[in-house]
This record gives structure tokens, sequence and C-alpha cells, in this order.
């Protein structure tokens, strides 16, 4: 069973948040209000922003912050009951009761805000409305361009409607219910086939909607398409080798070379290199586990990297590998450790 932490494994630098407010935003989703003890100013943050919460097991789990980045006294996450997932969420909607103190790191972006673009276009799927949230604050502010477009199963499924109501009634916000067919929803295709220069795009949320959206932009650049995932794939073995794999073949893997001593390492088709690091003494930050938030990426020196993160950039990747979920294509891969 997970717990939040309020003592325990977790950074000596994570904040104590007390939990002020929790409220119901829809069907299977809270949002849940953090702020200091003392009431004081917490850290600044950027739209696209995210924490993390701490689990006593030692485990963490990733919360895009959706409140307006201006507001310095409180954090606000929301987060939607998965009892299909991997227990983070439940914990959560179960544990987590006002006046409660969690264990929350610092803000980190790995989906920033691109301001000053002539037109913004946010597409939300279901919770992925959370970092974007944040982005309608910002742009608001800012007086930009930008068209927000909500797809959800129902009314009753989709969040934060009573905040978004006065931006719906001026036509920035456009709420899109399918009934849970998403033919009937969005046309993601017909909306993203045109594209004017210096037009930025940014899209969360569940995989179908990623990879609706992401087939759809093709004809985009790559500068102006922007996106987070919230679920990473599950982690499997490398290429060409197959799921049923017996025991004996579990050995099969890849090395890693550590170029500071010169020790190399096998790294076996059912650990990651973080875990065979950390077996070996060498410790490496992680946290999401699924190549979604870097905490983990280290340089390599040399190798050909089979990569399965959804953050780092087609340069970054020449240079970075993710702990978590990279591999090896080939027989060895040096890291600049």
């Amino acid at each position: 069973m997970y717990q939040l932490s309020h003592t325990g494994k977790y950074p000596k630098t994570a904040l104590n948040l007390r939990v002020r407010q929790i409220t119901y935003q829809g069907i299977g989703i809270n949002a849940y209000e953090f702020v200091r003890e003392d009431g004081g100013e917490l850290e600044e943050f950027t739209a696209g922003a995210h924490v993390d919460l701490y689990f006593r097991d030692g485990r963490v789990r990733q919360y895009s912050l959706c409140n307006d980045p201006a507001e310095r006294r409180r954090y606000l996450i929301a987060v939607l009951r998965d009892d299909n997932g991997r227990g983070g969420s439940i914990a959560i909607h179960e544990r987590v009761h006002t006046q409660r103190l969690v264990a929350v790191g610092h803000p980190r972006n790995n989906f920033p805000l691109i301001e000053g673009a002539p037109h913004q276009i946010l597409l939300a799927g279901g919770i992925g409305i959370t970092p974007l949230k944040a982005m309608v604050h910002r742009l608001e502010r800012i007086g930009a361009d930008y068209t927000l477009h909500y797809c959800a199963k129902s009314s009753a499924h989709a969040a934060f409607q009573e905040e978004l109501a006065p931006l719906a009634a001026k036509g920035r916000v456009i709420m899109h219910f399918d009934g849970g067919n998403p033919a009937k929803g969005l046309d993601i295709a017909a909306l993203l086939r045109r594209y004017e220069p210096g037009w930025q795009l940014y899209y969360c949320g569940p995989p179908g909607f990623m990879e609706a959206c992401t087939r759809a932009c093709t004809n985009w650049p790559a500068e102006a398409v922007h996106f987070e995932y919230f679920v990473g794939a599950p982690v499997l073995p490398a290429e060409g080798v197959p799921h049923d794999i017996g025991s004996d073949a579990l050995a099969l893997g890849f090395q890693i070379k550590i170029a500071s001593t010169g020790t190399v390492l096998t790294v076996p088709n059912d650990k990651s290199i973080a875990q065979v690091l950390g077996e070996h003494g060498i410790e490496v930050p992680t946290s999401c586990q699924s190549g979604l938030c870097g905490t983990c990426k280290v340089r390599y020196l040399a190798g050909d990297v089979e990569h399965r993160d959804y953050l780092l950039s087609a340069e970054a990747r020449t240079q970075f590998l993710t702990t978590c979920v990279s591999r090896s294509k080939g027989a060895t891969l040096v890291l600049d450790l």
C-alpha cells in the first residue's frame, strides 16, 4: 500500500507542504492545494512545470502544477484516480486529506511555454488539461493569442470547468465531449492541417490522444511542436529480443563502461541501466522511471543508444541518455561517469 511521506524516504531538499484544500473537479478527479505551514511564499514556477510527490516506500510521482504561475502562496495539482495504474493516484485519493503534511519536490519544467508566438494552439485530453491550464493563465496574463481545445468523455469528466467558463464564453476555450468515442470528438487532423509561420502547438493527454496529435502535426516544424506524456510506455526488452525469452536468456543484454574507472557492467534485459548502476554503488538520481522527467539523464561518450524517453530533443540525444529506460543497440555504451 502506498503512503505519501511526511517523514522518511525523500530528499532533504523536499518541501513539507500542508494540504489546505481538496476540491472535486469531475468524475474521479480531485484538485489538491498545497501551502507552506507559515503561509509564506513558495518557489516561483513557470507554466508547464511539475512537482514530485514522494511516497514512504521511496517511489515518486510527478504532477503538473495547474494554477496561475503568478500565484506565490500555493501549488495546485489535479489527480485522476486510476484503478489500473501504478497505485500513486489511488493513494492520493484515499490517504491525502486536508491539513496533512506532504513531501513535495521543487518545481521543474520539461514542458515550457514559448512566449511571443503569433498564435498558440493547446490540445488537452482528459487530465492532460493540468499543464495547459497553467499555460492558459499565463497567456491570459500577457495578452497572447491562443485557443485551448479541451477533449473529454463528457462534461462530468472535465475538470476546472467553472474557471474555464469565462474563457469558453470568449471563444478562447473550446470543449469537445465525445461520449467515449474519439471519432465523435475533435477532428484533430483537420485542426492541425493548417500551420502558419511562428505558431506553436502544445498537447498533453492519454496515449491514444497523444498518438492522434502526433500523427496530425507531421506537417508542423519540430521546433513548433511541444508535448508532455503523463504515462510512459512499459519498459520492454531491447529491440529484437522476444518478449517470451526464457530465464536463461535474461542474462543477455548489453554492457556499460564507466569512463572514469574503466569498470564494465552488464545490463540484462530485465533491468535498467539505473538499476545496474545502483547495484554497483553508482547512484544516479531517478524519479519517474518512465523516461518522462529527465532526472536520471547522463552523458554518454560512445555507443549506439536506443532512446525510449519522451523528453530529450534530437540534439540532446546525441549527448545524453535516460538511464531509466534507454537501451543499447550495440554491445557497449560508454557513460561519462
